[in-house]
């Protein structure tokens, strides 16, 4: 089996360092965890990408929830990615519903174009869709899209195991090409079954600081995830 990935949740450059020492293959950066994570000043990014040399995942996230938040919301959202990519970033996370659960297309279409070619994972709205497969295939061939982001449940892994290990098995089919990356609730004793479907990439945010959200990143807590992995 081919290396997996390893994906930690960064908040400052501090969280970037100890993860990259840790063993982390990649990072997902992002600001404001009580709203589950917001898109970062782009200051922030240009501190961590001068702290790391591995790649990093922005998001792009206005608010809490999964709306876009309307036009005027959207508008600023694009500019602050416009922004992001002047910096430098190169691959992002996002990912929109409507009010009925369905894929906002409009809005991921609009930001899409304005970050392409970039690399992007559709996040975890995917677990709070109303019907993921449908989800899937209204996004296939969207440039750039290369990962989903999913728990399997709005509740975790431990709920979601069967709809992860069911995805697992149609990879490659139409809506099913993108990389599954795993995370949400995500403990150790989920690896050797998530790992013998074929699951490569999985993400990690709490279970990289053992202190809390209030301390950086653990270099430590990361390595034993590497080290399972």
């Amino acid at each position: 089996m081919s290396r997996p990935i390893l994906e930690v949740i960064a908040l400052n450059a501090t969280d970037a360092a100890a993860a990259q020492a840790g063993g982390a293959d990649r990072l997902e950066l992002v600001t404001d965890m009580a709203a589950d994570g917001l898109t970062p000043p782009r200051e922030v990014f240009a501190e961590i990408r001068a702290a790391v040399d591995i790649p990093l995942r922005v998001m792009l996230r206005p608010s809490a929830g999964f709306a876009a938040g309307g036009a005027r919301a959207l508008h600023a959202l694009c500019a602050e990615a416009e922004a992001l990519r002047a910096e430098g970033a190169d691959e992002f996370v996002l990912g929109f519903l409507d009010h009925e659960g369905h894929p906002d297309l409009v809005a991921v279409e609009e930001l899409v174009a304005v970050i392409e070619p970039c690399r992007w994972t559709f996040h975890r709205a995917i677990d709070h869709a109303t019907h993921r497969d449908t989800l899937r295939k209204q996004l296939a061939g969207l440039p750039g899209l290369d990962t989903y982001l999913t728990a399997g449940s709005p509740s975790g892994v431990d709920e979601g195991l069967p709809t992860l290990l069911a995805e697992a098995a149609k990879s490659g089919e139409p809506g099913y090409e993108p990389r599954l990356l795993v995370g949400g609730g995500l403990r150790l004793d989920h690896l050797p079954t998530l790992r013998a479907a074929g699951i490569t990439a999985f993400h990690v945010g709490t279970a990289a600081r053992p202190e809390g959200w209030s301390r950086p990143v653990s270099p430590t807590a990361v390595e034993q995830w590497r080290t399972a992995l």
